[in-house]
């Protein structure tokens, strides 16, 4: 019986590490023609709403509609770096956080009751790209899922 006990409150006390592993509904969402991948919630974004305007890649949001990404793959034709591609976008002088580096660029800051997100990664004459929207109310819950689809973003 004790065997029994001990081993079911290891299966307790372990569970959630595992589940938090495998997360139900995380897939690779991947750009075909691109090869562009990232990890995708798509128990979230359940919704394809079409591709991007502009390059390749798909448009997704939540049943409800109060989140929305973007999986965008872009030709990078000029040949810009990072910095020289945000400051040809014009961004918004109320950046919250602004991180740019020779491979890739991050800029997030609130707009109303939204929180926007964009990371854009460098790879030769493309540029593979994830925008967010979500709401700011709900920060904390979507800052673990922001940080694994950003980290994830990658090139074939």
């Amino acid at each position: 019986m004790r065997k029994v006990l001990v081993f079911g409150l290891v299966l307790f006390l372990t569970a959630p590490a595992t589940a938090q592993l495998r997360a139900p509904g995380w897939q690779k969402f991947r750009i075909v023609k691109t090869g562009a991948n990232v990890d995708v919630p798509m128990a979230i974004f359940s919704k394809s709403v079409g591709p991007p305007d502009g390059g390749d890649g798909r448009q997704f949001e939540s049943e409800d509609g109060r989140a929305k990404l973007t999986v965008q793959s872009i030709s990078n034709s000029a040949g810009d770096s990072p910095a020289r591609f945000l400051a040809k976008k014009h961004p918004p002088a109320n950046i919250v956080y602004r991180r740019v580096t020779p491979r890739f660029f991050v800029v997030s800051s609130y707009r109303g009751k939204s929180i926007w997100y964009d990371r854009c990664n460098f790879a030769g004459r493309l540029i593979n790209c994830i925008l967010l929207k979500y709401p700011a109310a709900e920060k904390r819950q979507w800052d673990g899922i922001v940080t694994r689809m950003s980290r994830s973003l990658a090139s074939e």
